[in-house]
């Protein structure tokens, strides 16, 4: 059974510093999607680095290769590098998204139900791909898969929101180590501390 609004602003409530933002943002969207979490995974990896506009437009000719734009895992993992370079993707991109068709076609892979994994066993398996990082699967593993403990120390938004909120001094590993200290107390809804943290943080681009 899924924890309530309330038990988690209790809990997050106890950090006397987060506790403001608590107040006056609004409570995040928690609903995990029923999105696969292969297709999750690719069209993050089309997305990255580009602009919203320019990435949902070579993803949507990605979809075309597919019929009625379904993603089938087997017909991209045999899909040439100039087809894929054809629809906007780079090369190493090309490569990425067969990496991970490939890894959840093996039939150990399909055997698992990879929602239900706790969050860190699924960070430790999907890094295993070429091409997918820590803050890549992080990101999926929030949304759309919903999972409650993830803390994406690596994360641009999420480091500028707890310098900003904590006023912290520290750089490079010093603050990635001190971002963890104050994360611990927020388990085990980390994951809903840094979406306080990204709406908080935008509040403050001119």
């Amino acid at each position: 059974m899924a924890p309530s609004k309330t038990k988690i602003i209790h809990h997050l409530s106890k950090d006397p510093v987060l506790q403001p933002v608590l107040e006056t943002v609004p409570f995040p969207k928690l609903q995990p999607s029923s999105v696969p979490l292969s297709e999750a995974l690719i069209e993050s990896i089309v997305y990255q680095q580009l602009s919203i506009k320019a990435a949902a437009t070579i993803y949507q000719r990605f979809l075309d290769r597919f019929e009625n734009k379904q993603l089938e895992l087997k017909k991209l993992a045999r899909m040439k590098t100039e087809s894929l370079r054809s629809v906007g993707l780079s090369y190493q991109k090309a490569d990425y998204v067969r990496n991970i068709a490939s890894f959840f076609l093996q039939k150990e892979n399909q055997d698992i139900d990879w929602p239900t994994l706790p969050e860190e066993e699924l960070l430790k398996r999907l890094v295993t791909i070429k091409g997918v990082g820590q803050w890549t699967v992080q990101m999926i593993l929030i949304n759309p898969l919903g999972k409650l403990d993830v803390f994406p120390a690596l994360d641009l938004g999420v480091q500028q929101g707890i310098v900003r909120l904590y006023e912290l001094k520290e750089t490079g590993k010093n603050l990635i180590s001190r971002m963890h200290e104050i994360a611990e107390p927020w388990r085990p809804y980390r994951s809903v501390a840094c979406m306080y943290l990204w709406r908080w943080k935008d509040q403050f681009r001119k």
